[in-house]
């Protein structure tokens, strides 16, 4: 059974950082992109970053370019979110996301993900 639990989640003022975890288990991880997403209330599930089976790239969302970081140690099955410069408008729950794919592909949206963890809240007080 594929399992994917996020933490590291929490309060922080804005301007703040946080380091968001996800380990993963029953997958044989070293074959899967893995992404982080966000849902704020009201709002559609979004992408944030993401990075190919291979680890060698990762490509953000306008919003959070150059402010957050995605890593993953395959050694490990444990991929981070490393935000920074946090601002209010990033408050949302995040979720860690597996998808089966190429290479060198990393998937954008929602469908293409096979399996979602939980969910880990961020909250960013102004």
């Amino acid at each position: 059974q594929v399992q994917l639990a996020e933490s590291g989640g929490g309060l922080v003022q804005a301007g703040g950082s946080l380091r968001l975890s996800c380990a993963a288990s029953g997958l044989t991880f070293s074959t899967y992109a893995m992404a982080w997403f966000r849902q704020a209330p009201g709002k559609e599930r979004e992408f944030v970053g993401g990075m190919p089976k291979n680890g060698d790239t990762t490509y953000y969302a306008d919003s959070v370019k150059g402010r957050f970081t995605i890593s993953r140690d395959n050694a490990k099955n444990l991929v981070y979110l490393q935000m920074n410069s946090l601002k209010p408008e990033d408050t949302a729950v995040y979720y860690c996301a597996a998808a089966p794919s190429g290479r060198f592909y990393i998937p954008l949206r929602v469908y293409e993900y096979a399996y979602w963890g939980q969910g880990t809240q961020v909250t960013v007080s102004s």
